[in-house]
């Protein structure tokens, strides 16, 4: 206690709000230190942008908000109850436990910083959030592959709690009651201190991190928060569903409709429904027998682990599919999260700032999506899925809107192998294999969206099966392989099947396996492998700049599917005019629009609008201006998922109910 005790004439002097002082001083130092190291960590990254200065009294700013509103309650209550019998007492056993866990949050949040800044390259936020809804996955990823960062977690955490305790105890011993009169002033000023510290302005909205972002990077603009804050303001916001027009740009309604229906490949005159402005009838360009479809949804494979994209040697029976198939060599992910990629490839739904679709509350049922068109002209609709499909609510989705059979984990009879998300991709592609066979025995026409699991951390699959390409076994680059390998066995068994010929498949990824670097949009982590194939699909190198939102009306016409659907995405086997061609990227509270000629807009919350030029050689991102009418179009392409969702634009009893053919 010696060194406590150096702190009692500062006791004395500062009385009953001593225990708070302290917690705010502490608070502070330990928050400066993390971001010092981090700051330390990523130096290149913070001299780029000239962000000593900023990040540190930003920092020191947002440190204060964090602590102020851990303090409004102990600043309320200590000077009220100090020397009061009993309730005296009760309260300062409360303060200790408050200011105890006050300093495990922060130390805790700090030292997991590292480790998700090295997989998502911003700090801790919503994602951290969400995968601490399904404790099973997560626990058995992290004991799987992140022993030592559960063993430091766990130190750290008894380090933190022991000395926070011993602390504590002595910032809430002998405090000096004040006069009952001085009570009510004491508690009324330190809490007006604390409420205009944590709103740390004067001004008509409180602070929030975009007041302090100052970079095109994005890890720039996140070190001066810390991760304590970060992660309490995207769990506020995951209590509303952020609206894309309260963050970007606004636009007339009408404006935005017009220009989200000019850029499609139909004329105008085809979207006849007002109240449901982007459905229109589709006719698809194969006659005859319809097809079966398959997605095969591939984990995190980003064009940079494909050779045949000009990545790193991992996926030979990829690269062969490419040269024997439908190859598209510029199509871009929607998002960097799984359920993004689903969004994208069952709904055509444009991403938005908020959680994708298979996660918002009025999206789970009533939901246009291809299984709806599929289910409704008679196909089975089912989802394959080597784990729990409960995780991100894939399963309540899914058997919301069209999908009729759930083929997950439970169902696997004698898997293989099993890590930590689920069975491995061969026991996967055998399950798939199995369910087409049984399904064409029946004559039945089906969807299939199967999704692979191998290709996540903590990166653990059947050994033996490759060469690895590098060590330890345990890496991206080996599972890549392996899930290739495990690809290349099911496309010889798929190509000897019944349903071989009546069946058009897709291979593409949900996303890449991360997005990173100092770009405010990493535009080339976006980029990933599509490839269309199966019974009668030639040979083909498509070039054009197209997105995951391409592929659902892409498969209905290449099916043989016509029908009304409220998707603006286009049909690939249609010309599609340079000018209309685009990716469209949400990262995430960033929203980019990229066109054939390489020129990218970036709408970030409440800050201007970003032009540049996109260099696909070194992604860079160059500042250039921009014609007004692209603007335009990126802006209504950045509000349309927004304002569809509000205004049920996608609701399928409204789409089911339009006759057919009715734009004709």
């Amino acid at each position: 206690m010696t060194f406590f005790t150096r702190l009692d004439p500062v006791k004395e002097m500062t009385g009953v709000t001593f225990p708070i002082l302290m917690f705010l001083v502490c608070g502070i130092i330990i928050l400066t230190i993390s971001r010092i190291f981090l700051c330390i960590w990523q130096k290149d990254r913070v001299s780029n942008v000239q962000g000593w200065k900023r990040i540190f009294i930003s920092g020191l700013r947002m440190d204060i908000v964090s602590m102020c509103y851990l303090l409004i309650l102990p600043c309320l209550i200590t000077p009220l109850v100090i020397g009061v019998p009993y309730l005296s007492q009760i309260w300062l056993i409360i303060l200790s436990v408050w200011i105890t866990f006050g300093l495990w949050l922060l130390v805790y949040m700090e030292a997991a910083t590292p480790f998700f800044i090295k997989e998502y390259d911003v700090r801790p936020n919503r994602f951290f959030v969400e995968y601490l809804i399904y404790p099973k996955e997560v626990m058995s990823m992290m004991w799987t592959g992140y022993k030592l960062e559960l063993a430091l977690g766990l130190i750290i955490s008894l380090i933190t709690l022991y000395f926070g305790w011993n602390f504590s105890n002595y910032l809430v011993q002998d405090l000096q009651a004040p006069s009952w009169y001085w009570r009510p002033i004491i508690a009324l000023c330190t809490v007006a201190l604390c409420i205009l510290g944590a709103r740390s302005t004067l001004g008509h909205r409180a602070i929030n991190p975009s007041m302090i972002a100052f970079s095109h990077d994005n890890l720039m603009n996140d070190l001066p928060l810390n991760s304590s804050y970060s992660v309490l303001y995207a769990m506020k916001l995951m209590r509303k569903i952020v609206d894309s027009s309260t963050i970007y740009p606004t636009m007339k309604t009408d404006d935005i409709i017009r220009t989200i229906q000019d850029n499609s490949q139909l004329t105008v005159a085809a979207f006849t429904q007002p109240l449901l402005p982007t459905l229109a009838y589709h006719q698809a360009s194969t006659t005859g027998k319809r097809k079966n479809i398959v997605i095969l949804l591939q984990e995190s494979l980003g064009a940079r682990f494909v050779g045949g994209l000009g990545g790193l040697p991992l996926t030979p029976n990829l690269d062969k599919l490419m040269q024997e198939s439908w190859n598209l060599t510029r199509l871009y992910a929607t998002g960097t999260r799984s359920i993004r990629g689903i969004e994208a490839v069952t709904t055509g739904f444009f991403p938005t700032p908020a959680n994708a679709v298979v996660k918002l509350p009025k999206s789970q049922n009533n939901f246009y999506s291809i299984a709806q068109t599929l289910k409704a002209e008679n196909y089975h609709t089912q989802f394959i899925y080597a784990g729990e499909s409960h995780f991100d609510n894939m399963k309540g989705f899914l058997l919301g809107n069209g999908f009729v059979d759930i083929q997950d984990l439970p169902t696997f009879h004698n898997p293989e192998f099993i890590g930590s998300w689920g069975a491995c991709d061969e026991d996967l592609y055998n399950k798939a294999h199995e369910q087409f066979s049984l399904l064409t025995e029946q004559d039945k026409p089906f969807f299939s969206l199967v999704f692979t699991t191998t290709n996540h951390s903590p990166y653990d699959y059947p050994q033996g099966k490759i060469e690895p390409y590098n060590q330890p076994s345990a890496t991206r680059e080996n599972t890549v392989k392996y899930s290739d390998f495990a690809l290349g066995q099911f496309l010889e068994q798929a190509k000897k099947s019944d349903y071989w010929d009546d069946t058009i498949f897709v291979l593409v990824a949900d996303h890449d396996s991360r997005a990173y670097g100092d770009q405010i949009v990493p535009i080339d982590c976006f980029h990933i492998p599509a490839v269309i194939f199966g019974g009668g699909v030639a040979a083909h190198e498509d070039n054009r700049l197209a997105s995951q939102l391409d592929l659902p009306p892409t498969l209905l016409s290449m099916a043989g599917i016509s029908a009304n659907h409220p998707m603006m995405g286009h049909d690939l086997t249609k010309d599609v005019a340079e000018h209309k061609q685009r990716a469209v990227m949400q990262y995430h509270n960033n929203f980019a629009w990229l066109n054939n000629d390489n020129h990218a807009i970036v709408f970030q919350p409440n800050k201007g609008i970003m032009t540049f030029h996109y260099d696909p050689t070194s992604h860079i991102l160059i500042p250039s201006e921009l014609p007004d009418d692209e603007i335009k179009t990126a802006n209504a392409f950045a509000l349309w998922g927004s304002l569809s969702y509000k205004q049920d634009f996608y609701q399928w009893n409204k789409i089911e109910s339009v006759p057919h053919n009715i734009s004709q």
